[in-house]
């Protein structure tokens, strides 16, 4: 299958790239860094998803994930309107099979910096509207959820210990997610499942039983 992901320069998103890659699928990549990714079968396009006038032509797409993402005070363009962007133009026509968006725990909590915890909670009602308009074509689209994930932009709390051991006592499962595991959960549901649709499926370890937003102090 023909799969397209968004911000597979690094973290989740090279992870899920670089696992379908694996499992045989072709994967065209957008981000708006150099390709990292060398394997056969992957397609590199550098471009930022807010700039339409930058999309390629692709022949139609089988999968969409939506992963490309920020926090750095563009959140609502990037996480939201980005998405929304990307998913109308290469997502919505008779022939998808899947569309999974990554979210986040804080849609579900509102537990993250305001912009972004915004932008994240329209992700998460954009998955389910976006599910009723691709229900005829026999495609899903769903949401995951993810609280924390061992990524290069966590490295603020992973690298502090104080903050982390505060994060781990919030914990229940006293780790987090690693990249190969979210990119396990995106396979399943862009490609195994086949029912389950219009879903913003939480997956945090149970952090958000305690959702208290710990970052470093920039004063």
């Amino acid at each position: 299958m023909k799969i397209l992901i968004t911000g597979t320069s690094s973290g989740i998103g090279k992870g899920c790239a670089e696992f379908f890659l694996k499992k045989g699928h072709e994967v065209y990549g957008f981000d708006k860094n150099a390709a990292t990714i060398t394997q056969p079968g992957y397609i590199h396009f550098c471009l930022d998803i807010r700039d339409k006038d930058s999309y390629p032509e692709l022949p139609p797409v089988d999968i969409l994930i939506d992963n490309a993402g920020t926090q750095d005070g563009n959140d609502i363009d990037v996480n939201l309107k980005g998405t929304i962007s990307i998913t109308e133009h290469y997502g919505i026509h008779p022939d998808i099979y899947s569309i999974v968006m990554i979210g986040s725990a804080s849609g579900h909590t509102g537990s993250e910096f305001p912009e972004y915890a915004a932008s994240k909670g329209g992700v998460l009602a954009y998955a389910k509207n976006v599910a009723m308009r691709i229900a005829p074509y026999q495609a899903t689209c769903n949401s995951l959820d993810f609280g924390g994930v061992m990524t290069e932009l966590n490295r603020p709390v992973m690298e502090d210990k104080k903050l982390w051991d505060q994060i781990m006592d919030l914990t229940p499962l006293k780790r987090w997610m690693t990249v190969d595991e979210a990119a396990e959960w995106i396979y399943f549901m862009a490609v195994k499942n086949r029912f389950c649709t219009g879903q913003n499926i939480l997956i945090d370890g149970l952090e958000a039983g305690n959702c208290n937003f710990i970052w470093p102090d920039e004063t």
